[in-house]
């Protein structure tokens, strides 16, 4: 699953996400954590009187802000989720993205904009995941990695992967049954702010060419387009991450939005 920053910038939101995360692992579930840090990310940046700037939803992250962002993501957003579930009864580990080779990224390219050390992934290695939660550990990764040994300039920076786009592409790897992506709204809204129950690919660009899926709701979208086209068989969704029971609720077929291979016809 993944959970945003800003679900985790209170010690009362982060312990309730571990009370619904804890309450999972109670009921049999194997749970993989990936997590986000925008408006952590943010807060530091605008200290450091650092630019900022975005485009279609993602960070441009120069040379400066990539180590912000490493610093924020690994250093302090990590570590109090790891400290929230520990103290839920969650035998937690945090990570990042470079801890066991799990993630190695590619140099994202955006037409009509320089984005710097932003990256998506390019390999997934679960070993070390594996292994943790086959020793009953649930694995906490932040989403900065280095690029792939092959790509140029490899040896650079830490790049900062979307969240959104890095859940995919591990639940994918790992063949999970569920791959969920846990925010602060109910789930993607139409243009009167009602709930979709469910959208296939074809809903989702009306919407987006509509203007009605837009900003930092677009890179989530696409991610989970993303996840269900890597693996159809994983039940894929946008659910609200309030709750001490968020989790399992988020399984439930009412609650968020399911991404399908194609709409119902009615």
């Amino acid at each position: 699953m993944k959970i945003g920053g800003a679900q985790l910038e209170a010690p009362a939101a982060r312990a309730e996400f571990a009370a619904a995360l804890a309450q999972a692992c109670r009921a049999g579930h194997e749970v993989v954590v990936v997590h986000g840090g925008g408006n952590q990310i943010r807060e530091w940046v605008r200290k450091l009187g650092l630019p900022e700037a975005y485009h279609q939803g993602l960070r441009v992250t120069d040379e400066a802000t990539a180590g912000v962002v490493l610093a924020v993501l690994c250093g302090e957003v990590n570590k109090w989720l790891v400290q929230a579930l520990t103290e839920a009864g969650v035998r937690a580990v945090g990570l990042s993205g470079a801890d066991g080779a799990v993630f190695h990224a590619r140099k994202v390219h955006a037409q009509g904009a320089e984005l710097g050390f932003v990256g998506a992934v390019k390999s997934v290695n679960c070993e070390l995941v594996d292994a943790l939660c086959g020793a009953a550990f649930v694995p906490v990764l932040a989403t900065v990695a280095p690029l792939g040994a092959d790509e140029p300039d490899s040896r650079e920076r830490f790049y900062n992967i979307n969240a959104d786009m890095a859940a995919g592409p591990l639940g994918a790897a790992l063949r999970a049954d569920a791959i969920l992506f846990l925010t602060d709204v109910p789930g993607v809204l139409d243009g009167s702010k009602r709930r979709l129950e469910e959208l296939s690919a074809e809903q989702c660009a009306g919407l987006q060419a509509d203007g009605v899926i837009a900003g930092g709701m677009i890179p989530k979208v696409e991610a989970a387009l993303g996840a269900l086209a890597a693996h159809p068989g994983a039940l894929v969704k946008i659910a609200p991450a309030k709750g001490s029971s968020a989790v399992l609720a988020a399984l439930q077929p009412d609650i968020g939005t399911r991404f399908v291979a194609s709409a119902l016809v009615s």
